[in-house]
């Protein structure tokens, strides 16, 4: 006995040296993680295709790579290695072959990696390629000119650049509008060239697809019949696109050439069409209302032979973020927020797709503190990418029945090895009306709890964007807390993951609830003893920006300086510069001359407001292609504070949007960041 516990001690004592001994996150290994991605999973679900994408900082740019990795032996093929970046792979040929996209052009390539053959040539690259199940046609999405520019008007001035604009949505997130619209283009293929000429779908239209700003290969599919081709599209422009949200799926026959509107009547987004296994019905993800771009999403189907649809979310109580047939077409398996965190769900569907009983129907799959995104299903096993606050994405494989989960990729173990890693905590703090709000407490590696740590408060942005288990290259909790902060990010009121009417209370209200509950969290976690009640900072971005800028006149010296990234700090100079009216609209309770708006979003929840009230150091950063919130919010919070002699920095990149995309800025982002938190925080 004695013999086994000294050699316990012995063991334990090794292992704190080793710990102590290990490194802690920091920027720079930050950018050097592999960054993953699900492609795709063979039929029977023996092989898996994954990306890899590598950030080469001299280069100031990231190159993907393709792996494969069989389930069962674990061993990984490197399918690509060529310069360039390769993507959208999708098996065929029962396994055998490999499509892939590369410098907008369709290539094939042998399951091993070898025979690569480019299998297109079109002018200009396409995107989005997609070939008929039975292997006769293609289509792929294109930008078309549609438009007159003024250099078509005035072809003697080449010098000249100057844009006329007599409509919204001139601009849109990180880009000015133009002449071109995205179309999707069908054409005939023999299996190694495009045969013929291809027709252009949408000629004519000023529509996109897919949509703008962040729809993807998922807005437009084939049949299974290979006779149909189902798109997603919101055929509205000028000032009526600027207003709304009513995106539409639409069908076109391949032999009759017409287009059918499936989602007549239903006025929100509906997007990610996907055919049943048997081809029988169609489902998609739906929101209720236009112009509320964060309202519930809920999975509709319709049964093709009557036309007939059934909402089957509409009794349970929180959104959907994604779905996937099951191999079979009796369940649908889709992912979903639990307080603060993703999951795995199993919804059963009724023979008649009536009425569903959530409590019986829909199954929760997987629990844990993590982040589940990107399902596939086959028989048996789900695969998807998983995530948490202290680890980047990674493939795993789900049972379906017990949720049992193996690690498939393990791109990151090694450096993660040599970390020694912060710890992730659940807090729950009453808020000022009496619900129960989830806080998330990161504390810094090797954490003693006799010693008082700085502290970083997080205002997330949305403002309906959960907390949840995410690994941000640049808001990387893990990475803060490395630092020496503890790290304190609540799911204030108006984050999904909650229930419905959680998320809903933000939208006319940025200024009155959530500001309360973001006073009670940091109150609450300030009493502990390992906190510096002195040393508080409060970051955050976008609509966190903008609480920054709220909280920078009414914290009441709860925070000692404040980090505000593309906020807004005037909501009427913000209404009148923005794009995405709809959004302005539903969530500021709409303009603030016309005497409808009955919310305070001009007054009481103005953060420029409160400027005699400021008094604390304040940094700003903005986006000189940010046109959601543009940077002249954050040059007017900046010259405000220089006026007032209030110590301030405004950190402006003139090349990014409302993020920081590009290598080398994202190092000087955080470089500054943590500059600037250890000058008033650790000084």
């Amino acid at each position: 006995m004695i013999k086994r516990i000294l050699l316990s001690a012995v063991i334990l004592a090794f292992f704190n040296v080793n710990i102590k001994a290990q490194n802690t996150l920091t920027p720079e290994l930050l950018w050097k993680l592999g960054r993953v991605s699900l492609q795709d999973v063979s039929s029977d679900g023996a092989d898996v295709i994954y990306g890899v994408t590598y950030y080469d900082l001299d280069k100031n740019k990231g190159e993907k790579n393709l792996y494969s990795v069989n389930v069962k032996t674990q061993k990984v093929t490197q399918l690509t290695d060529e310069l360039g970046s390769e993507h959208s792979a999708i098996y065929s040929d029962n396994g055998k072959k490999i499509f892939f996209q590369k410098s907008g052009q369709l290539w094939v390539m042998n399951a091993n990696g070898s025979s690569k053959t480019k299998l297109t040539n079109i002018d200009g690259g396409a995107s989005n390629y997609k070939i008929s199940p039975d292997g006769k046609n293609i289509l792929y999405t294109q930008n078309v000119k549609i438009l007159k520019t003024t250099a078509d008007l005035y072809p003697q001035y080449e010098k000249a650049n100057v844009k006329i604009i007599d409509d919204l949505m001139y601009r849109h997130w990180d880009h000015w509008t133009d002449d071109k619209f995205s179309h999707v283009f069908v054409a005939s293929f023999d299996g190694t060239k495009i045969t013929g000429e291809a027709k252009d779908i949408m000629k004519d239209e000023k529509f996109d697809c897919p949509m703008e700003p962040f729809g993807g290969s998922e807005d437009v599919i084939w049949s299974p019949d290979s006779k149909k081709v189902i798109y997603v599209s919101k055929k509205l422009y000028g000032k009526e696109y600027a207003i709304s949200t009513n995106t539409e799926l639409y069908e076109y026959n391949l032999f009759s050439r017409n287009t059918k509107n499936l989602t007549e009547g239903m006025m929100g987004y509906d997007t990610a069409p996907a055919f049943s296994p048997d081809g029988t019905k169609l489902a998609w993800l739906s929101m209720a209302t236009d112009g509320y771009e964060a309202d519930k999403n809920d999975i509709i189907i319709m049964d093709l032979k009557s036309g007939e649809k059934y909402n089957q979310t509409a009794k349970w109580d929180e959104t959907v973020s994604e779905f996937t047939w099951g191999a079979k077409g009796k369940n649908i398996y889709f992912g979903a927020g639990v307080h603060a965190t993703y999951q795995i769900f199993s919804l059963k569907l009724n023979k008649n797709l009536g009425v569903v009983n959530t409590k019986k129907q829909i199954t929760q799959i997987t629990d844990g503190i993590h982040d589940i995104r990107g399902i596939t299903a086959t028989s048996k096993t789900l695969f998807a990418r998983k995530k948490d606050m202290n680890h980047a994405n990674e493939v795993y494989t789900f049972d379906i029945k017990k949720g049992e989960e193996t690690q498939l990729t393990h791109i990151n173990d090694e450096v993660y090895a040599s970390l020694v890693l912060p710890k992730v905590t659940k807090r729950w703090v009453k808020t000022t009306d009496g619900k129960e709000m989830l806080v998330w407490v990161i504390l810094p590696p090797n954490f003693d709890a006799t010693k008082r740590y700085p502290a970083i408060f997080y205002a997330q942005g949305g403002p309906q964007g959960a907390i949840s288990q995410s690994y941000s290259f640049r808001w990387n909790f893990s990475l803060m807390a490395s630092q020496g902060y503890v790290v304190i990010a609540p799911n204030r009121r108006g984050l999904p993951t909650f229930g419905v009417e959680w998320n809903k209370q933000i939208s006319g209200d940025w200024g009155g609830q959530a500001m309360r509950d973001y006073l009670s969290a940091v109150d609450d976690v300030k009493k502990e003893v390992w906190v510096d009640n002195s040393r508080i900072g409060a970051v955050g971005a976008s609509y966190g920006g903008y609480s920054v800028f709220m909280l920078a006149g009414i914290h009441e010296n709860r925070f000692a300086t404040f980090i505000s990234h593309c906020g807004t700090f005037d909501t009427r100079s913000w209404y009148l510069s923005t794009e995405e009216m709809f959004f302005a609209n539903y969530d500021l309770g709409g303009n603030f001359w016309d005497g409808k708006n009955k919310s305070n979003s001009y007054g009481a929840h103005n953060p420029s407001n409160y400027l005699d009230k400021w008094d604390t150091p304040i940094m700003v950063i903005s986006g000189g292609k940010d046109y959601r919130i543009p940077e002249t919010q954050s040059m007017q919070a900046f010259n405000a504070a220089q006026l007032m002699g209030i110590p301030s920095r405004l950190i402006s990149f003139p090349e990014e949007g409302h993020w920081v995309l590009q290598p080398q800025n994202g190092i000087i982002w955080h470089t500054e960041y943590f500059k600037w938190l250890d000058e008033w925080l650790k000084k």
